[in-house]
């Protein structure tokens, strides 16, 4: 897969920029500031309609602006799709496909990217919640559908917390009795929705982990590092990884969880079971990362899990081929054995888009496309 050229109109510095890309090597060059990052951003909001820098919309639009727009073309084998992504904050963002509007559903996935930057550090350091959004970042890439999964899961677990609170705040009155009724349809939906999210995270890891152990090996010189699964809201799973692959009994393993913590539930208002209270175990040497590891261990398992996911998804075997692999300013953060172990991947995908500070951050790759990267501005080496 490859991205034909990415244009930007009131997206984030950039009033009206342009760039075409090329097979295999693409690298932006500019001091800090100057808006590198706006680009490799854009590529890969076209490919997930969200941002790895910001949770809302309202900083893409370039500031004085209403409306921030994303066209791209993705290149899968011999077909070219046109995308279009009118980002309006505050309202439904316009997506196009071929000049035609299209669900968001059925826009993501079109183009597949995996994105490597220096806010991955939190997959090792940060809280559960980035690990929960990588792996479901992944899993909607790996198969769309459980975009509708993952967004109607998240609705159900609003909807359920907020009356729960209004049950703390009504006790022994009709309107608690009428709530708690309620509860049980919510109940149901989560249980549901919460065992498929559950299930495709679990399968998954079964394909993801393997990868993820071997990038490790790769970038941090044959030590060992592993990825694993933690229900931390499932009581007798909480310290384990031998959670089944069977839809049915997930939602054996919920609804039963949900019995058990009812009175808590009730007692604090929040909803305390389901995958979104789930973790990613990550261990380097067989002691838990975030605790133990070095910053460099740290740094070497965020790579792994960026570079396992792109192994994973060029191995899916479609048309799409390699995903487009975006490495935004980190060559700087790493040392030189793990530069060059992410520079030989660069130069074997079959298109990456690198940005950085000076060119020396970079390792020599041939056949490298070249940019130079000024404010609001974008200009193509000659070559």
């Amino acid at each position: 897969m490859q991205v034909g050229f990415v244009a930007l109109k009131d997206y984030r510095s950039y009033t009206d920029v342009e760039l075409r890309f090329r097979p295999g090597v693409n690298i932006l060059i500019g001091p800090n500031g100057v808006g590198k990052t706006n680009i490799a951003e854009a590529v890969g909001y076209a490919s997930t309609c969200s941002s790895h820098r910001a949770a809302a919309d309202l900083p893409l639009v370039r500031q004085g602006a209403t409306q921030a727009i994303i066209r791209t073309a993705a290149i899968r084998g011999d077909r070219q799709i046109s995308l279009e992504i009118a980002i309006n904050p505050g309202k439904a963002n316009r997506l196009q496909v071929s000049g035609s509007p299209v669900r968001v559903k059925d826009f993501v996935g079109l183009l597949r990217t995996v994105v490597f930057a220096p806010e991955d550090l939190a997959l090792a350091k940060g809280d559960p919640g980035e690990r929960r959004r990588f792996i479901d970042d992944v899993l909607i890439q790996r198969a769309p559908r459980y975009l509708a999964v993952k967004t109607d899961y998240d609705r159900v677990v609003r909807q359920r917390t907020a009356l729960l609170r209004s049950i703390a705040g009504t006790r022994g009155t009709t309107a608690r009795g009428d709530a708690e009724s309620t509860l049980a349809v919510w109940d149901d939906q989560l249980i549901e929705l919460g065992a498929s999210l559950l299930f495709g995270r679990l399968s998954l890891l079964d394909e993801l982990a393997p990868r993820v152990a071997q990038a490790y090996s790769l970038v941090a010189g044959g030590k060992s590092g592993t990825v694993g699964y933690q229900a931390r809201s499932l009581a007798a799973f909480a310290d384990r990884d031998d959670l089944p692959r069977d839809r049915s009994e997930l939602e054996g393993l919920l609804r039963a969880e949900l019995a058990n913590r009812r009175r808590e539930e009730f007692a604090r208002g929040v909803t305390l079971v389901g995958p979104h209270r789930d973790d990613l175990t990550l261990l380097v040497g067989g002691f838990l990362a975030k605790t133990y590891a070095s910053h460099g261990e740290c740094w070497s398992m965020a790579l792994a899990l960026r570079l396992g996911s792109f192994e994973l998804m060029r191995s899916l075997g479609d048309d799409a081929g390699d995903p487009v692999l975006i490495l935004d300013d980190v060559f700087a953060e790493l040392d030189s054995q793990r530069r060059a172990a992410l520079a030989e991947v660069a130069a074997g995908a079959e298109q990456s888009i690198i940005t950085a500070a000076v060119a020396q951050d970079v390792p020599s790759v041939d056949a490298a496309k070249m940019f130079t990267v000024t404010p609001g501005e974008v200009s193509a080496d000659v070559e």
